[in-house]
């Protein structure tokens, strides 16, 4: 019996892992439908509803601004402050210390109104204009100001990449604000980029390769293909790395060799042999046990030798002197043949019949062709 009941046990335990597999695979596709946003959907607003209460503390952030930007900020400060009093926040300027100040009321009911004041006075500050700022207090808006001088130590290549940046009459940077759907401005050390979360990432991943020395028309190229994928719907759950390009660097100039190249010599633990010290090469040569005699003797034979051989290869320099040059054979003149006789009669025959002809007259033979002709034609008429 027992065994019995433990064959009937086997299939129930084998049919467990199938059902879990089906519960995990069912929990899989739940996930991947929550993830995808669905088409028109947007965040309801954050309204008094929310935060009855209103904040228990004030908070307050502040900025400089550079001095060119003081009679910008003056003129529209009023409307600064009207956009920010929708959301019950108080700005305030300061001309003398040059800095721009933000701080929340009793009346403030959203947290986050006071960020994006913040970010706004930021934007005014990098020299983004008015009417492109105040739409950082839109909920669906944000903003980004990119850090770009100290990225490049040369300031003639910094200058370069930034101009790369905008491009010729501002076209590139305008290709990017219309991928991307984010307002761009490049202003000093700093690209301030102000739209949706998407474009921001794209516009910061540009930027820094930018300043890394990539070109902005490869990201461009890669941004018009993402576009294009992103319409089809059978696409967005897939992988787009087949159809997005890759770009291969090419560094055209190449290093210079140098003429003389070092060569390392191979290492060896054991030291190089010490140099033969001169009783040494005496000790070798005999000369260590010869008498002071003898070593005078041979050191003034030595010098009678070379002194002999600098006077012979001397006297042979003076006799280069009185040695004669090799003549050059003397070439033989041939003499005028006079095998070739001149006709002088057939000369005298030609002079005769170039003074009978006039100059331009046709010759004989052309002339009694054109008469016979002009008889022909007589006779036909």
């Amino acid at each position: 019996m027992a065994d019995d009941e433990l064959e009937g046990a086997a299939p129930k335990q084998k049919g467990k892992p199938k059902h879990r597999s089906k519960k995990k695979a069912a929990a899989a596709v739940d996930e991947s439908e929550l993830l995808t946003v669905p088409d028109g959907w947007k965040e309801p607003a954050f309204t008094r509803e929310d935060n009855p209460k209103g904040l228990l503390e004030e908070s307050s952030f502040a900025t400089l601004f550079p001095k060119y930007r003081e009679a910008y900020l003056k003129e529209c400060w009023p409307l600064v402050q009207k956009a920010l009093s929708e959301h019950y926040v108080n700005a305030a300027l300061d001309l003398i210390e040059g800095s721009m100040t933000v701080t929340t009321t009793k009346k403030t009911f959203d947290p986050y109104a006071i960020i994006r004041a913040r970010d706004l006075i930021k934007l005014l500050a990098r020299s983004v204009p008015f009417e492109q700022a105040v739409r950082i207090l839109q909920d669906d808006v944000a903003c980004d100001i990119i850090k770009i001088g100290t990225l490049v130590r040369k300031r003639d290549t910094f200058i370069k990449r930034r101009g790369r940046l905008l491009g010729p009459k501002g076209s590139t940077l305008k290709a990017l604000e219309l991928l991307t759907n984010c307002y761009i401005m490049v202003q000093g050390n700093t690209v301030s980029a102000l739209g949706p979360f998407s474009g921001l990432k794209e516009v910061r991943k540009v930027v820094l390769d930018t300043m890394k020395n990539i070109h902005p028309i490869y990201n461009i190229k890669t941004l018009m293909i993402k576009r294009e994928l992103a319409k089809d719907p059978e696409l967005r759950s897939q992988s787009w790395e087949r159809f997005l390009p890759k770009f291969k660097r090419k560094n055209l100039k190449k290093r210079k060799e140098p003429k003389k190249k070092n060569t390392k010599k191979e290492y060896t633990p054991f030291p190089p042999p010490q140099p033969e010290s001169q009783v040494d090469k005496e000790l070798a040569s005999g000369e260590y046990f010869l008498k002071e005699r003898q070593k005078k003797r041979k050191r003034v034979e030595e010098i009678k030798a070379k002194q002999a051989d600098a006077l012979k290869k001397r006297q042979e320099e003076r006799n280069k002197a009185f040695i004669p040059p090799k003549e050059k054979p003397a070439v033989k003149t041939k003499k005028a043949s006079t095998e070739k006789k001149i006709d002088i009669e057939a000369i005298k025959e030609k002079v005769k019949n170039a003074k009978k002809k006039k100059l331009g007259a046709l010759p004989v033979e052309e002339v009694k062709l054109k008469m016979a002709a002009d008889e022909k034609k007589k006779k036909k008429k």
